[in-house]
């Protein structure tokens, strides 16, 4: 029988941050409806937690926990049964041209250049020339380091080269906050570290909020500002760890002793979720989001 949400409510904000947040979440609740045994599941039970402008925060968790379908909600892919999901103060109802999406697979149209991908975003907003939607395409391309590949064909492009047309076609829409779910799962262990490097020059350039998903302690507190620690199903923030490390930060950071220390905490918090009980298995039967009658 699935677990039903308990409740709680989870970690409180305190008043004076919330005008100061981008993202606030407070008390978010998120269910699906499994048809087989026509229950509701529980996946996200007193999430609360709030990102500030400009800031980079990464979520870890146990697998099953809840992290992307948190991450959905905040793109407006997912509703919520419960609590309060807002961006700048206003409700999160749907997807919004304020946020942008960067997937696990690069999910590139493969009739199209690399050009052709960037700009798609561009052009479904509808309000630039495309002398304009170009020009700006052109510019990501550089930044993510594909100048001198704007002709090239998704095929004709490695995994961590995809990722970047795929970074790149959500900054050129110019978002207020990036949405990365495990964007470097699918590279080959090498690739991903020099990913890593990338992301965070990029990040650098633009300032962009960006909140990252991700399994990999390490790259989590490599990249983050503050790395967010879920329970074990149902989700709720049970850490907020600061990362005080400098920044522009090489992957030798990784070696450092502080480093460490924020890995050895981190990982401690989860291990201890997983010892306290075995997450229930993953469903994977068709499913509906569930919304409570009011």
């Amino acid at each position: 029988m699935p677990r039903l949400c308990s409740g709680l409510s989870g970690q409180m904000i305190r008043p004076s941050a919330l005008n100061a947040a981008k993202l606030r979440a407070q008390d978010v609740t998120i269910h699906y409806w499994i048809e087989r045994s026509a229950t509701p599941f529980c996946a996200v039970d007193g999430a609360s937690l709030e990102i500030r402008p400009g800031e980079f925060v990464s979520i870890v968790g146990p697998s099953g926990c809840g992290k992307t379908t948190f991450l959905n909600a905040v793109d407006g892919l997912q509703p919520i049964s419960g609590g309060a999901l807002e961006l700048n103060g206003t409700p999160i109802q749907h997807p919004g041209r304020d946020r942008a999406m960067v997937f696990q697979q690069a999910s590139l149209l493969p009739w199209r250049t690399v050009l052709g991908n960037v700009v798609y975003g561009l052009e479904l907003q509808g309000d630039t020339s495309r002398r304009e939607r170009t020009e700006r395409a052109q510019e990501f391309i550089r930044l993510v380091g594909l100048n001198g590949f704007e002709d090239a064909f998704p095929t004709e492009l490695s995994g961590g080269m995809q990722q970047r047309v795929n970074l790149a076609r959500a900054l050129a829409t110019d978002p207020e906050m990036l949405l990365l779910d495990e964007p470097f799962a699918a590279l080959d262990a090498q690739t991903r570290e020099f990913m890593q490097r990338e992301l965070l020059r990029i990040w650098g350039a633009t300032r962009k909020t960006a909140l990252f998903i991700t399994h990999d302690i390490k790259e989590a507190v490599y990249l983050a500002d503050r790395v967010v620690v879920f329970t074990k199903r149902p989700g709720r923030v049970k850490a907020n760890v600061l990362i005080d490390l400098p920044r522009p930060r090489e992957l030798s950071i990784k070696r450092d002793a502080r480093f460490l220390e924020y890995e050895d905490e981190i990982w401690s918090s989860i291990e201890e979720e997983v010892r306290d009980g075995v997450a229930a298995p993953a469903v994977t039967s068709r499913f509906e989001p569930f919304v409570p009658a009011n």
